[in-house]
């Protein structure tokens, strides 16, 4: 009798044993599944966090071209900034872009002496139904050929357009934000950021020119 309760005890311990080797299995198995399932999910969840990163960034972008859009046109429109009146503020295109690039340049890369993807148009209209709505776009490139540096003066109407090519970073989201391509560059496309500003000049003073 004590022979066969020591065999059945033994055979106990074995089948615990098992048991436990086959828990410890499990539970290593179980491991090696969370490790598979997060390696899975990892990579959409970051790039749905880039795309929201990128996202709030061009966001940013079109803020700053707004607000320096909005500054500008004020100063056009008060007569700060005047062009041929033969006054002490008149500005050329080269120093207006200027000084655009440096309201934006927290954002932008734009200046002088770097490949700008910064693109203005400033014109004055004889009244505001006269005024275009539509992007100018030729075939998904932005068409820049009608675009000029003519502000008007005294009590004329104008709007200043200002357009920039945003380089998309990520290029899983590039085929559905970035339409447009910039004329002469073989880069891919880009995000258009557009600003705009529609005013009458105030009547302000000048000492000659036109």
């Amino acid at each position: 009798m004590p022979v066969l309760l020591s065999k059945a005890r033994e055979r106990d311990a074995r089948v615990r044993g098992l048991r436990r080797f086959s828990i410890v299995r499990v539970r290593r198995d179980e491991n090696g599944a969370t490790a598979i399932e997060f390696a899975l999910l990892a990579i959409p969840f970051f790039l749905l966090i880039f795309a929201i990163i990128e996202t709030c960034i061009a966001f940013a972008a079109e803020q700053t071209l707004n607000f320096a859009v909005d500054k500008i046109g004020r100063e056009l429109r008060t007569g700060q900034i005047t062009f041929n009146t033969g006054d002490s503020t008149d500005i050329t295109e080269e120093q207006f872009k200027l000084r655009l690039c440096n309201e934006v340049s927290i954002m932008f890369t734009c200046g002088p002496d770097t490949d700008s993807r910064l693109f203005f148009d400033l014109q004055s209209y004889n009244d505001f139904a006269s005024i275009p709505t539509n992007v100018p776009l030729s075939g998904g490139t932005l068409d820049t050929s009608s675009f000029d540096f003519d502000p008007g003066g005294p009590s004329t109407i104008n709007v200043l357009r200002a357009y920039y090519a945003w380089k998309v970073t990520a290029d899983l989201f590039r085929p559905y934000i970035a339409n447009v391509r910039i004329s002469g560059s073989s880069e891919e496309n880009h995000y258009l950021i557009v600003a705009t500003t529609a005013y009458r000049n105030e009547a302000y003073p000048t000492t000659g020119g036109s």
